[in-house]
């Protein structure tokens, strides 16, 4: 199945890009952003944005805030993620919490999901 983008939603990722939250910024420019392995930001797949892509892993990284912890919030993050899964991604949802409160560990938790996935480990994602 090949991944195209909305063009329609350029602008939205860019403005993401810009207002990203605390914990965005904290995760993107304190490890991903000068990781080994390529990561981009407000990556726009089909007609979502993710919040970070890794394509050689084929991994998407989602940080959630109180709106995912709602009814509507986690049925659309299911719905999304089942939408992700048929492209072989792996979407590892992570609390903005767990960012604030355990950065360290999170980015270990991360760089291990990372090398799996480039070793083509299967493994399930707890979070």
């Amino acid at each position: 199945m090949k991944k195209s983008h909305n063009p329609d939603l350029i602008p939205t990722a860019r403005i993401l890009r810009q207002e990203m939250t605390r914990e965005e910024k904290h995760l993107w420019y304190d490890f991903l952003k000068n990781y080994p392995i390529h990561f981009t930001r407000q990556k726009i797949i089909t007609h979502y944005i993710a919040d970070f892509y890794c394509a050689k892993a084929k991994l998407v990284i989602e940080l959630d805030g109180a709106q995912h912890r709602t009814e509507e919030g986690r049925a659309y993050d299911e719905k999304r993620t089942e939408f992700l899964k048929q492209y072989g991604l792996v979407v590892l949802r992570i609390p903005n919490k767990q960012i604030n409160d355990n950065f360290e560990g999170m980015c270990k938790y991360i760089d291990t999901i990372v090398r799996k996935r480039l070793n083509g480990e299967k493994m399930p994602l707890f979070m």
